[in-house]
């Protein structure tokens, strides 16, 4: 089930929750990058440098945080791009990304989900699956994706593969989204969405916002940890991101 994952971190506490689990999700055979999207570049050289040397730190002490917990090939990617979520995607689409993680926005009770601005703008119309991590699951030391959830009624199939295989690495039997205890909940895009695309039904909508669990949202079609298909690609953003890459 190895799969690239980008991890969108800030140095915020809730983006530590995006680095745990990104670290479950990665199981040890994944590629895993940590990003951090800069919206301008200065006009003076020196205040330009300083501004790439903070946020190049920032990514650091993400890696840093992966290094502790056992995870030593982490890349490292400076973005500039004027919204956080295009920036995101056009890195996500030059890496060929299965999936970015995101922390709940910075609000969010402790235990429940919410995605930020960022992540709602790729869970319509993105190429790659979209992770949100519950908020506080960075304090979890017994964090792991043991119980999966896999919501009632007609399921992308793809979703179907994703959860099952989940639930198979860990030999439990797939839940539903009201179980208690529930690791992670796997929503799959609705019928009649473009292929390679994430698009949810307001019923998937709701299941996202209201769950105790983190949240894997597939792009139509595309199961977790599966190769990008030609129908699942698209065109980069173009001129407007760049990247360092430190491996």
């Amino acid at each position: 089930m190895a799969a690239n994952i980008i991890i969108s971190f800030d140095g915020s506490e809730n983006d530590h929750d995006a680095l745990a689990l990104g670290r479950l999700l990665s199981d040890g055979g994944s590629g895993v990058s940590i990003a951090y999207v800069r919206h301008s570049r200065e006009s003076d050289q020196g205040r330009e440098q300083r501004a790439q040397g903070d946020a190049q730190r920032i990514v650091d002490r993400g890696a840093a945080w992966f290094a502790e917990n056992g995870h030593q090939d982490v890349e490292r990617h400076v973005v500039v791009h004027a919204s956080t979520g295009e920036g995101l995607r056009a890195l996500a689409e030059e890496q060929h990304a299965d999936v970015i993680v995101f922390g709940s926005d910075w609000h969010t009770t402790p235990g429940h989900v919410q995605p930020g601005q960022s992540a709602l703008r790729l869970m319509d119309g993105g190429p790659s699956a979209i992770a949100i991590a519950a908020a506080g699951l960075r304090d979890r030391t017994d964090a792991r994706i043991a119980n999966v959830a896999l919501p009632g009624g007609e399921v992308d199939p793809a979703a179907r593969e994703t959860a099952e295989a989940f639930a198979t690495r860990s030999s439990t039997p797939l839940a539903l989204p009201t179980q208690a205890n529930v690791d992670l909940l796997v929503v799959g895009s609705r019928p009649g969405a473009t292929e390679g695309q994430v698009s949810l039904s307001a019923a998937a909508e709701y299941l996202v916002e209201t769950t105790n669990a983190s949240v894997l949202v597939l792009p139509r079609g595309t199961a977790f940890g599966v190769s990008h298909s030609p129908t699942a690609q698209h065109q980069s953003v173009g001129q407007s991101a760049s990247s360092t890459n430190e491996a």
